[in-house]
């Protein structure tokens, strides 16, 4: 879908923030729309009979519907229509990619702008909020049955939810010292204010949900210590927090920090300055979020390196769009060849001009290194954010199959592991995808889990809806 406009600044500024303030304060556009515009939106909603928006939302939310009790001004309805299945919308409402998802499926995006249907549903939220109403579900009474979760991300927490709501209450182990997984420690808090975060941990405590933290699974206990302690069943959504390597000479100097490392130290309150001069390689979401939050814990002059075209960045169009109003330049068709350094430091790293070559059937060119085309740029820091990839468990006592792209391989439609007491979810079995896809993952395993619990078919009624990592 060729970006528009509006959704590259997808919210609306009040008038009295200037351009050139927010440039120079780094300060995030966090302002939704007030009630006019919303309604205003809603009513360029078509109300599709057949509603493509809600095939492209990984979680298949009803979006006409609520769109319609919307612009009735029927907004609590409206939130709780948004609710029965998106366990997560406050979260979803301000991170998904929504113009590759339900945006970049609306009919009215074929001849001009889609419904901005993320902003409507942030709408609600905020809503919700300002006019403090109740945004607990009632609680289902517990039934007696134990579930462990490993992992407090949005696949976790989704699970934890619906498993709550059925009334099977869980315990989320967490690694980290904070609870989140990527939500916390990988997307920056300017972005998704941690108030956002708690409140939805909040709502699984008022409903029995026990969380964890500082304990990993495969090291402090083992999935067969989480049985031999009384879980009938364990949910696996640990995600995909190792930092993927460039595979270069000198990657291993003082200086060079992955993405999705430097993002967790800093959002988990670590002083860190990269230096004045920062080049972050990638183009998606994660090369972005490095880049920004270098600018604000103090490098002066940061710049992205993409092999490819703007228009071959699989990063928001919005998050782009701050990027560049931010002063971060993007160096398109580069990458980097080598790392060079003096006295085991960094110094500047040494890179290639591409060119697009022949494209696959998806309509994504390979990029084609120029020859004789090497340049150099000098660095205080560089980040390699590339992608990232699932660290396992350590746990010899129980071995879950992997699939080819080394993430665990769970049945397409139960989320069912190699183990029958064992289901995964989100980045574990889909690598890195959005948030809104781990939650559906682990709205589906909640499902199994209670069929599992209550000796019911697995299957009976259910379509496959897992989607193969790319390589």
């Amino acid at each position: 879908m060729k970006p528009k406009e509006r959704l590259a600044i997808p919210r609306q500024y009040p008038k009295e923030l200037q351009p050139q303030e927010r440039i120079t304060n780094f300060d995030e556009v966090v302002f939704g729309f007030d009630e006019e515009t919303a309604i205003k939106e809603a009513n360029r909603c078509l109300q599709c009979k057949i509603p493509k928006c809600r095939d492209g939302c990984p979680i298949h939310n009803d979006i006409p519907e609520f769109i319609r009790l919307l612009r009735e001004k029927k907004f609590e309805e409206a939130y709780w229509k948004d609710r029965e299945t998106n366990s997560i919308p406050a979260v979803c409402s301000r991170v998904c990619p929504h113009e590759f998802q339900c945006e970049g499926s609306c009919i009215r995006g074929k001849k001009g702008d889609p419904v901005a249907i993320g902003m409507l549903e942030r709408y609600l939220v905020d809503w919700m909020v300002l006019n403090k109403k109740n945004m607990l579900k009632p609680c289902a009474m517990p039934k007696g049955k134990k579930v462990a979760i490993v992992g407090s991300g949005p696949a976790g927490m989704s699970c934890a939810f619906y498993l709550a709501h059925a009334g099977y209450h869980s315990t989320i182990y967490e690694s980290l010292p904070a609870f989140g997984g990527m939500l916390t420690v990988g997307i920056p808090a300017y972005r998704l204010p941690r108030d956002i975060i708690n409140a939805e941990f909040d709502a699984l405590v008022n409903c029995g949900v026990k969380i964890v933290n500082n304990v990993t699974i495969g090291k402090d206990k083992t999935l067969q210590d989480l049985k031999k302690n009384g879980y009938d069943a364990v949910f696996v959504g640990i995600g995909a927090h190792a930092s993927r390597k460039l595979g270069l000479e000198g990657e291993d100097l003082d200086g060079v920090m992955h993405g999705v490392d430097y993002l967790r130290r800093v959002n988990l309150g670590e002083p860190l300055n990269l230096g004045r001069n920062v080049v972050v390689v990638g183009g998606g979401n994660v090369a972005i979020d490095v880049a920004r939050t270098a600018l604000r814990t103090g490098s002066d002059k940061v710049f992205i390196l993409y092999r490819r075209t703007k228009k071959e960045m699989p990063a928001s169009q919005a998050e782009i769009h701050h990027l560049e109003e931010e002063g971060v330049k993007i160096e398109f068709l580069a990458a980097p060849v080598k790392i060079h350094g003096e006295n085991g430091k960094l110094t500047k790293i040494e890179c290639i001009r591409m060119v697009l070559g022949e494209c696959d059937a998806s309509g994504r060119c390979r990029p084609v290194p120029v020859a004789d085309s090497n340049f150099m740029i000098e660095a205080d820091s560089i980040i390699p954010a590339i992608s990232q990839d699932v660290e396992h468990m350590t746990d010899a006592e129980t071995k879950l199959a992997l699939s080819r792209w080394n993430t665990f391989e769970v049945d397409e439609i139960t989320m069912q592991t190699s183990v029958d007491w064992i289901f995964a979810g989100g980045d574990a079995v889909l690598g890195p995808q959005t948030a809104a896809k781990a939650a559906y993952q682990g709205k589906e395993a909640a499902e199994s889990i209670i069929r599992y619990l209550e000796g019911r078919d697995l299957t009976e009624g259910r379509v496959p809806e897992v989607e193969e990592t790319k390589e």
